[in-house]
């Protein structure tokens, strides 16, 4: 985002050509709010940090739910990375979360595998 002015512009062309925009690992590094305000995004994948064991659980979960709010609002699909439990799925999807990513579900597979497993 060293040159906002141009990424807008490159990310409006891959949209209007089909593509589906994700910003990945929200509430981490160069991830800011005011990027929501600008950027035409269709996901946004919220960082695992946020269902890392922490000192304040509460805050972890406000910030959570807010995150999930302000995408709906915004009209943005939401996905949570890093999920490992069936508490974490329960939890997320109590906060209106229904897409996840993680172990929880599978582990990282070749797309032979992927193939198989899946077609």
């Amino acid at each position: 985002m060293s040159d906002a002015e141009k990424t807008l512009e490159t990310i409006h062309k891959f949209r209007k050509a089909g593509f589906y925009v994700e910003i990945d690992d929200f509430g981490k590094g160069y991830s800011s709010l005011s990027l929501l305000k600008d950027i035409e995004v269709d996901m946004l994948k919220i960082d695992m940090d946020f269902l890392k064991k922490t000192k304040d659980e509460i805050k972890s979960i406000v910030i959570l739910e807010s995150i999930i709010t302000l995408t709906k609002n915004l009209g943005i699909d939401v996905i949570t990375e890093g999920v490992e439990t069936k508490a974490q799925v329960d939890s997320l999807n109590q906060l209106g979360c229904s897409l996840f990513q993680g172990y929880y579900f599978s582990k990282p597979i070749s797309v032979p595998e992927f193939e198989k497993k899946y077609s």
